[in-house]
C-alpha cells in the first residue's frame, strides 16, 4: 500500500523545515543539564520562574514579564486588560489573526470584546486602515509576521507611525509575537527597539525556539500584576511550570542567536522553488524564516508528487498540502536547525526533479 504524504515525510532522513522531530528527546536535552536540586515553582511564585519572567522582560525592554502556559491565554488577558482599562470592549486586528480565526471565538465568548478587522486578507496592516477604523477601539493588536500571509511585515517606519498615532489617540498597542525574534535580522533592531513601539508584548516559546510550550507576556508592571490575576482565574496559575519555563530557557540559549540564520536559509530555499515553473513562495523574498508555497496543481496532485520525491530522495518538503482553489494548493515552511543537515547538492537534486515531476505532470493535463 502506498504511503501518505505525512507517512513519507515522517520517514525521510532529512526535513527542509523546523528544527527535527518533535518528541520526547527535546525533553530529555533540555534537562540533561539541569541540576536536580533546583527548586520548582509555587503558582508563580520562586526563583526559576521569576529569574526567568525578568530575563525575558529585560529582553523587550519591557519593566516585568510573566509566564504563561499558552499564548492564547496571555493574548485574550492582554486584551481583557486593555479594554477595561479604558471601559471600553473594542479591540482591532487583522481578518487572520490567530484570535479571529483558530481561537474558537475566545475573546468574544469570554470577554464580549467586540473585533474590528483591519486591512484584507491578501496583505498586512498599514497607517491608513488604522486611521480609517471607526471610533472606540481601546487596543489594536499587531503580528508580526503575519503567518497567514507567508509571514509578510510592514516596514518599521510603519511600525512606528502607527505607534505614533496610537499614543496620540489613547490606544493601547499590542504586540503578537509569536515569533518575535525571527524578525529582528530583518527590521535590523534588537527586541527591545521594536517592543518600544508596544505597550503590550507575546512571544511564543514553542515556535522558532522550538521549545515544549509556553509563552511570556511583558510590559509595565501595574499591567503585568493584573495579568497574573487573570492567569489564576483561567486556571493557568498551574501548581509548577517549571518543565515549560525550563526548557524554554535552554532552546532559547540554544537558538536566539541564530534567527539570522535561520531567515537567510529561508531566502535560499524560497529562491529554490520559486526556480520551478508553476511554483511560487509568498512572500517572493521571505522577510522572516517562514514562507509560504504556491502550486497551479490542485491538492492531490501535489500530494503525489511530494510523497514520491520524499520516498525517492529521504528528503522532508511537506507533510500536508492545503487547497487554495479548483487547481492552486500550498503549504507552508518555516527554517530551523534541520535545513543545516541536509546536504546542498542533495536539495539542488531535489529540486530538479521535483521541477521534472511538475513539468511532466502539466504537460499531461
Amino acid at each position: 500500500m502506498k504511503n501518505t504524504l505525512r507517512e513519507s515525510y515522517n520517514k525521510t532522513a532529512y526535513k527542509l523545515g523546523n528544527h527535527g522531530k518533535r518528541n520526547v528527546q527535546v525533553l530529555k536535552e533540555a534537562f540533561q543539564q539541569i541540576d536536580e536540586n533546583v527548586e520548582s515553582d509555587m503558582y508563580g511564585q520562586g526563583q526559576i520562574i521569576e529569574d526567568f519572567q525578568q530575563k525575558m522582560a529585560n529582553l523587550f525592554g519591557k519593566e516585568t514579564a510573566v509566564f504563561f502556559p499558552s499564548g492564547t491565554m496571555a493574548q485574550q488577558i492582554a486584551l481583557r486588560i486593555w479594554c477595561d482599562e479604558k471601559d471600553l470592549g473594542k479591540v482591532a486586528y487583522h481578518p487572520l489573526s490567530h484570535l479571529e480565526i483558530h481561537e474558537q471565538d475566545g475573546l468574544k465568548k469570554l470577554h464580549k470584546i467586540e473585533t474590528i478587522l483591519l486591512a484584507d486578507e491578501t496583505r498586512v496592516i498599514e497607517l491608513e486602515d488604522i486611521r480609517q477604523m471607526e471610533n472606540g477601539v481601546a487596543c489594536v493588536l499587531l503580528e508580526l509576521p503575519q503567518r497567514e500571509i507567508g509571514g509578510q511585515l510592514p516596514s518599521f517606519e510603519t511600525l512606528e507611525e502607527i505607534s505614533r498615532y496610537c499614543k496620540e489617540h489613547g490606544i493601547k498597542l499590542h504586540l503578537d509575537g509569536a515569533r518575535l525574534l525571527e524578525v529582528l535580522p530583518y527590521y535590523q533592531k534588537t527586541a527591545a527597539e521594536l517592543c518600544a513601539l508596544f505597550d503590550s508584548v507575546y512571544m511564543s516559546f514553542y515556535k522558532g525556539i522550538g521549545g515544549i510550550a509556553g509563552a511570556i507576556l511583558a510590559g509595565s508592571k501595574e499591567f503585568t500584576s493584573q495579568s497574573k490575576v487573570w492567569k489564576r482565574r483561567y486556571g493557568g496559575d498551574l501548581i509548577s511550570l517549571y518543565p515549560y519555563i525550563l526548557s524554554a530557557d535552554y532552546y532559547y540559549e540554544k537558538r536566539a542567536h541564530k534567527m539570522a540564520e535561520y531567515y537567510e536559509s529561508a531566502q535560499e530555499l524560497a529562491a529554490f522553488f520559486n526556480g520551478c515553473e508553476g511554483i511560487s513562495t509568498l512572500p517572493i523574498v521571505p522577510v522572516s524564516n517562514m514562507f509560504h508555497v504556491h502550486f497551479d496543481l490542485d491538492k492531490e496532485a501535489v500530494e503525489t508528487i511530494l510523497t514520491d520525491i520524499q520516498e525517492i530522495m529521504g528528503i522532508g518538503i511537506s507533510g500536508y498540502v492545503k487547497e487554495i482553489a479548483e487547481n492552486t494548493s500550498s503549504f507552508e515552511i518555516s527554517l530551523g536547525d534541520a535545513y543545516q543537515e541536509v546536504p546542498i547538492e542533495a536539495v539542488r537534486k531535489m529540486f530538479g526533479l521535483l521541477a521534472e515531476k511538475i513539468s511532466e505532470r502539466r504537460r499531461g493535463e
